[in-house]
């Protein structure tokens, strides 16, 4: 098998990044590489989550890895399909940025927990209740399988002079590119 491989990662304004992603129908070999190439992309960046839209594909597909402490074992985690079964009523605000937002953050309020059950890469159904930037972060990437960025908890003032941030960066980055 092929090393993982690094994935260009789009940036907002992008349509894709506000379409509704499908559910995945069955886990083969094809979405277990993508799992692990979007892995690659999300340590590589670095992240501490990723989801499939960010790479240009609409299916319900996100990783994380939000172990932080230095010489602790990473955790990644691929989750197909995932959803929030059930949320604390405790809040919590953490500075959330995004790999589709680069050198952007701003504080979001949410969940300070969450219960989250999805399909491992394995097919085996799994649920586990996450706290603390577990629960900031999947919440987060499965926003983003919904449409949802960071930003749109942002006030409408904030949330498009960020947009227009990152129409420049595009248009920088292209020139570089061309």
């Amino acid at each position: 098998m092929s090393p993982a491989m690094k994935l260009p990662i789009l940036i907002h304004p992008d349509p894709r990044l506000k379409a509704v992603a499908s559910p995945v129908a069955d886990i083969d070999d094809g979405l277990r590489r993508l799992a692990d190439d979007m892995l690659e992309t999300m340590y590589a960046a670095p992240g501490i989550g990723l989801a499939a839209p960010q790479i240009g594909i609409g299916q319900r597909l996100i990783v994380l890895d939000c172990v932080k402490e230095e010489g602790a074992a990473p955790r990644p985690i691929a989750m197909f399909n995932p959803e929030v079964v059930a949320t604390s009523d405790e809040r919590s605000v953490y500075e959330e940025g995004c790999l589709s937002i680069p050198d952007i953050y701003a504080e979001v309020e949410r969940p300070a927990e969450a219960t989250v059950r999805w399909i491992d890469r394995d097919g085996n159904a799994r649920e586990e209740t996450f706290d603390g930037i577990w629960a900031t972060c999947v919440q987060h990437e499965i926003d983003h399988l919904d449409g949802k960025l960071f930003i749109d908890y942002l006030g409408p003032m904030k949330r498009q002079m960020i947009t227009r941030k990152m129409v420049k960066l595009k248009k920088e980055r292209a020139r570089e590119a061309g």
